[in-house]
């Protein structure tokens, strides 16, 4: 039987990336996935991936920005699959800019998305996981929101607050064995990373103990512990994956 066989998990921001790995990872341990993203189209590109693999999966299209679209996605899973299981909240945006140059709705889009956006789902979901006495959350923060960085400040902020977040409702949550913990990324090889200019590529290894980027399965790989019953006794960490950034 597989880790994850007859659970139900919504990995939000899953077209690609990280959250792609993640659903992906996820759905090869047996659990039915519910993957989201703001359009149809990338969620159901993880979606059929996964399919295509034997798995099972259906997309959505959601702002996590919007409670309301959340809550209703939460109340469709739950009556479509019986119960809601693993959230993985990854869904994320960044707005880049020196502080003295990042605008109002800069600041605001970023907020919304990274760490309201994290709220809407943990309490849209919390609803079902106390009625089951039972659940994971794992949400997906960033080593910048412990270390800080240069041109970040939006970004930096709402990863610092999620980290707050979880660790607040893993103590309200406790009581009725959901377990909610983060895990903090360091800089992992992306489309994004892809980009880079090689002087900076140069200059982030060298400030990575183990000298390379990560891969977005590394990040997958601790998610499906943290989803899986072996972190039962585990709540309110928050799991670096980072290379020895933050050590």
């Amino acid at each position: 039987m597989l880790p994850l066989e007859n659970k139900t998990a919504i990995v939000t921001g899953a077209s690609r990336g990280i959250g792609r790995a993640i659903a992906l990872r996820l759905a090869g341990e047996g659990a039915t996935l519910v993957v989201t993203a703001t359009s149809v189209e990338g969620a159901r590109n993880t979606a059929s991936a996964i399919v295509e693999a034997g798995g099972k999966a259906r997309a959505a299209a959601v702002n996590v920005a919007e409670f309301s679209q959340v809550d209703s996605l939460l109340k469709e899973t739950k009556d479509t699959e019986g119960s809601i299981d693993i959230l993985v909240n990854n869904a994320g945006i960044t707005r880049d800019n020196l502080l003295l140059r990042m605008s109002q709705e800069q600041w605001d889009e970023v907020l919304a998305v990274n760490l309201k956006g994290t709220f809407n789902c943990i309490r849209a979901a919390s609803k079902v996981l106390m009625k089951q006495r039972a659940g994971k959350i794992i949400n997906i923060t960033s080593v910048v929101g412990v270390m800080g960085n240069a041109g970040q400040a939006n970004y930096c902020a709402s990863k610092a607050g999620v980290i707050g977040l979880t660790k607040s409702v893993a103590r309200e949550l406790a009581p009725r064995n959901i377990q909610v913990n983060a895990v903090a990324p360091g800089f992992i090889a992306t489309d994004m990373t892809a980009d880079l200019p090689e002087d900076v590529k140069d200059g982030l290894l060298g400030s990575i103990p183990l000298g390379r980027l990560g891969e977005a399965r590394d990040v997958a790989a601790v998610v499906s512990f943290l989803a899986s019953p072996d972190s039962d006794y585990i709540t309110g960490q928050v799991l670096h994956v980072d290379g020895g950034m933050a050590m």
